[in-house]
């Protein structure tokens, strides 16, 4: 699935205007609220007209402003997932999951439905009316319902958003598992760095309108002042790894990535399971000695690349380690007293607690 875009509008004092084109997968559209990813997705849906531009699915023209082509919403066979399930009040579960068939093209069989019911674990809920629901339980239904329509692409627009961090931990498994038991692309839109670290195969940067830049999930959130949509707290490193064959611990977890090992907590990890790791820049500490002593488990030998300004009398410090791209967040105190300058060989220290699987 190859999805083109390139649309430009005005909404009275704000302006969009974004080209890209994505392949499968789930694309994430990040940036801070404001930024024009709900408009964008709205335009995707059919629910704007863009003053300008065109949408293209695999070749085929759904928009085009010059030629005056406009495929209306119900045949884009577009799904959308809004950030409340918008599910209808006097229906029951099953029933509002079964009325995303009528949007199907092809008749939807009793095997579909029974698939996508144990892919987003509902099946308790069935006979359920929604307003005994759980926020996290609205939206797998949601999901669900647009997924009944047999879609040609999935538009989730901060799907998460009106959940808190019970809710969230809650239906985050069940949209990893979309992504790999299902070939429906995805377009996510997000300002959580801890989903789209979780869930995006690729980024893209949203600021004021316009697309700032481009990449992979690691590529992404790992540069620094990438986004002003990441905050000082969650500015860090995405590491791309897989669980060791060899575990010499039961109680902590061994991955490799790239040339490098880091250990983790948690014990249920399957040998060679791809897992994509997050560490905060403030939580790596550095030293010009390999240090001893210590609890923490990880200590990576790197060379700094790069020494960045961040804030007030703070320093960013960009290290290659065996390939591998880390980012120390220190106070400009501490760099002078080590006298840190690019080049320069040094350690990395990360607690093990302190790396998010």
């Amino acid at each position: 699935m190859t999805l083109d875009v390139s649309v430009r509008h005005r909404l009275d004092a704000f302006s969009l205007d974004i080209a890209f084109s994505t392949d499968g997968g789930i694309t994430a559209l990040f940036g801070r609220s404001g930024s024009g990813k709900t408009s964008l997705i709205r335009i995707l849906a059919g629910l704007i007209r863009p003053d300008e531009g065109y949408v293209r699915l695999d070749g085929e023209t759904i928009l085009d402003t010059t030629s005056r082509t406009v495929t209306p919403p119900h045949r884009r066979r577009f799904g959308t997932v809004f950030q409340e399930g918008r599910l209808f009040p006097h229906l029951s579960v099953r029933q509002n999951l079964l009325y995303g068939r009528w949007f199907s093209k092809a008749p939807v069989g009793t095997g579909d439905i029974e698939r996508i019911v144990d892919l987003l674990g509902i099946a308790p809920l069935l006979a359920r009316p929604t307003a005994n629901l759980s926020g996290g339980e609205k939206q797998r239904v949601a999901i669900g319902r647009a997924l009944l329509a047999r879609p040609r692409l999935l538009l989730m627009d901060e799907p998460l958003a009106a959940l808190d961090d019970a809710r969230k931990a809650e239906i985050l498994p069940y949209l990893k598992r979309l992504r790999d038991e299902t070939d429906i692309p995805i377009l996510y839109v997000s300002h959580s760095v801890t989903e789209v670290t979780q869930l995006a195969d690729r980024v893209l940067m949203i600021e004021n309108g316009r697309l700032t830049a481009s990449g992979t999930a690691s590529e992404m959130l790992s540069l620094p002042g990438s986004s002003a949509a990441i905050s000082r707290r969650e500015a860090g490193t995405v590491i791309e790894a897989r669980v060791a064959p060899h575990q010499p611990d039961p109680r902590i977890v061994k991955v490799a990535a790239g040339g490098l090992t880091f250990w983790l907590v948690g014990t249920e990890r399957l040998p060679g399971q791809r897992l994509r790791l997050r560490t905060a820049a403030r939580d790596i500490m550095l030293a010009t000695k390999r240090p001893e002593g210590l609890s923490a488990l990880n200590i990576i030998e790197g060379v700094i690349t790069g020494m960045e300004p961040s804030g007030r009398d703070q320093v960013d410090v960009a290290l290659d380690c065996a390939g591998t791209r880390l980012t120390a967040r220190i106070t400009s105190v501490s760099a002078d007293m080590l006298g840190l300058a690019p080049g320069m060989p040094v350690h990395a220290v990360i607690k093990t607690v302190a790396l998010d699987p």
